[in-house]
């Protein structure tokens, strides 16, 4: 279980890399102050838990920076009967803050030794509300869907057709969109009139592949 040391970090971090940007909404700004990040981080770089900044989780993938956690999670636009799809699971630590804040939550991770440690680290914190399943995130999760929210945590050069048809009236699709090096993290919503695009911030993800 996390230390008071590590929960007084993870305050500061809150505060100063996400609470001082352009993150409002509180029930995300409780999400990141209530989940222990350093417990999907490998053991290795603990001493960078609450560095604003992505680290390295193995299979060639990474674990989020916080104020992108934040910021992707504001986008969603999610309440308590929010059903939610994560794509590229990885760690689990974003699928644990999304499961402090929606309803349902199916979490799809390409690498099965990602997967299942995510699942472990979650049974352990109690999250219940997090399904985490082995495939491949560009197909999305049929059975399951629609879906309030989509988010997307690697990146694509076109947004899967696949994610846009399985979002409900209503629902926004968070997704990096651009080449390997940078790319645009883009908010897809479904209106009455179509569909609707806007742009986050500049970003860097690992690239969407496909399943194993």
């Amino acid at each position: 279980m996390p230390t008071p040391d590590r929960r007084a970090e993870r305050r500061r971090m809150v505060r100063h890399d996400l609470h001082q940007r352009d993150i409002t909404d509180r029930r995300v700004l409780a999400a990141l102050a209530s989940v222990p990040r350093e417990c999907f981080v490998p053991a290795d770089r603990h001493a960078e838990t609450y560095a604003d900044r992505p680290l390295p989780i193995g299979y060639g993938q990474t674990i989020s920076q916080p104020y992108i956690v934040a910021l992707m999670t504001q986008a969603a636009g999610l309440t308590r009967r929010s059903r939610v799809l994560e794509v590229g699971g990885g760690s689990g630590y974003h699928a644990a803050v999304l499961g402090m804040i929606a309803g349902q939550v199916w979490s799809l991770e390409r690498v099965p030794e990602l997967a299942a440690d995510a699942r472990h680290r979650l049974r352990a914190l109690g999250v219940d509300n997090v399904h985490v399943l082995v495939g491949d995130g560009r197909h999305g999760y049929s059975a399951a869907a629609p879906f309030d929210a989509i988010l997307v945590a690697a990146a694509t050069a076109d947004t899967p057709p696949a994610l846009l048809r399985q979002l409900a009236p209503g629902g926004r699709l968070v997704i990096p969109l651009g080449p390997p090096d940078v790319q645009d993290l883009v908010v897809w919503e479904r209106t009455p009139a179509g569909t609707t695009r806007r742009m986050l911030c500049p970003c860097c993800f690992v690239p969407l592949v496909a399943g194993r």
